[in-house]
């Protein structure tokens, strides 16, 4: 729950200096990206200070989503940015600067980006003409195995197909129900289950690797939980369920709510050790990620395993906010919605009100609800300091091109990169 930024023009350029046609995928650092350039101003409306090129409208879409999960009404200009940067044909770009402008066929869109403004303007209602034509992009947009790329045609993706079943659930769409031929997004989640029997049994690969065998993805897995459990961003905690935390299930018909369930056990004994989940990315491999902890902590609590939420989530209300400070709205977004998952307030996350922390990094919210009477006299300061992304977007250029990796989503941000 990258969950989660678009950056279609990072996987772009990274397809034409490798020469590739490697599926987009969002890798994340936890350190800092650069801010906008002297020549870029911040749109009016737009949460963050960074360059927004790689995640403007997944940014704003948490921030958005965040918000009105705990009860604070956006600024109108803030919610009208968001609608602004649709295409008329209903899909969502990462970032458009110019939006009077036509989207053409050189646009980038992606369904990450335009998933998850699905899931924000849903959420806050009025606006059922945009939320209709991007569901219907989307629908459009699906491959023959059922699931969705990053980009439209690109390969089959756990992190992007989880996040379009957000998108279904947020405008009351039967997931199982959308299907290309014969196969629903349920079944290409399945397709990419690691086998009980496996090295990373009961996780999910965020793609098949060059030989067809599936690499067990913590990011990956951490999306499709709440994907097979047919959960958005925005989920509350699940039922107990004891047999998550016993044993992974096996057999040719796994329903899509024990591949999540086993996802959860995979998620339950990495978290074991530390409390968090680290980088995978190269020469990050020991450096904790926040975000994707943050977002396996939602996935966790909505699988019915509270229970194993207490580690990561105390590891996060002491670590995670200079993080979020130097990260930027999703970060706060995402600890907002893990602490909303696991019933923990917001405004007293180990001591910090995320809420006040979120509402300061872009316009004066409409009706701030309490602990943010003094969001305006710390928004000159949060602005100043904050990234606007999670992700050390310039950092991850370099890496990607290197590396032959392609950038994209992540339900929250996180690292798509496969790990043992």
């Amino acid at each position: 729950m990258n969950i989660r930024r678009s950056a279609a023009i990072l996987a772009v350029t990274a397809v034409a200096v490798l020469g590739t046609g490697s599926v987009p995928v969002t890798a994340f650092a936890d350190d800092s990206s650069p801010s906008a350039s002297p020549s870029q101003s911040i749109p009016r409306g737009l949460y963050g200070s960074a360059d927004p090129t790689y995640d403007g409208v997944w940014r704003q879409s948490l921030a958005l989503l965040a918000q009105d999960t705990v009860g604070v009404k956006p600024a109108v200009v803030a919610v009208d940015w968001l609608v602004g940067q649709q295409c008329d044909s209903g899909a969502f770009a990462a970032y458009r600067a110019d939006a009077s402008a036509k989207c053409d066929g050189k646009t980038p869109v992606d369904t990450n980006s335009t998933a998850a403004a699905v899931q924000a303007l849903a959420a806050l209602g009025g606006h059922d003409g945009e939320v209709g034509r991007a569901v219907r992009w989307l629908k459009g947009a699906q491959n023959e195995d059922g699931g969705w790329g990053y980009q439209p045609g690109g390969a089959s993706d756990a992190n992007s197909t989880s996040v379009v079943i957000g998108a279904f659930v947020a405008v009351g769409d039967e997931p199982a129900e959308q299907k290309k031929g014969e196969h629903s997004p349920y079944e290409a989640l399945r397709a990419l289950s690691v086998p009980c029997d496996e090295d990373g049994g009961g996780a999910f690969a965020f793609q098949p690797d060059k030989k067809g065998g599936l690499l067990a993805n913590a990011d990956a897995t951490a999306a499709a939980v709440l994907g097979g459990l047919g959960k958005g961003f925005v989920a509350k905690a699940g039922k107990d369920d004891a047999r998550t935390a016993a044993e992974c299930v096996g057999g040719d018909d796994l329903s899509p709510e024990d591949a999540a369930r086993n996802g959860a056990l995979y998620l339950t004994e990495a978290l074991a050790k530390d409390g968090y989940l680290k980088s995978s990315l190269p020469g990050a491999e020991d450096q904790p990620d926040h975000g994707n902890t943050a977002d396996a902590v939602v996935a966790l609590a909505a699988a019915g395993q509270k229970d194993s939420t207490a580690k990561p989530l105390a590891w996060l209300e002491k670590n995670s906010v200079p993080w979020a400070a130097g990260a930027g709205p999703a970060a706060y977004a995402q600890l907002i919605l893990a602490a909303h998952a696991t019933g923990t307030d917001p405004r007293d996350f180990g001591g910090t009100d995320l809420v006040k922390k979120l509402n300061a990094t872009g316009p004066a919210p409409e009706v701030p609800n309490r602990s943010t009477a003094a969001d305006a006299d710390e928004k000159g300061d949060e602005k100043g300091k904050d990234d606007g992304s999670v992700f050390g977007v310039w950092w991850i250029v370099g890496t990607c091109l290197v590396a032959g990796i392609g950038v994209g989503f992540l339900l929250s941000g996180r690292t798509k990169k496969q790990q043992p």
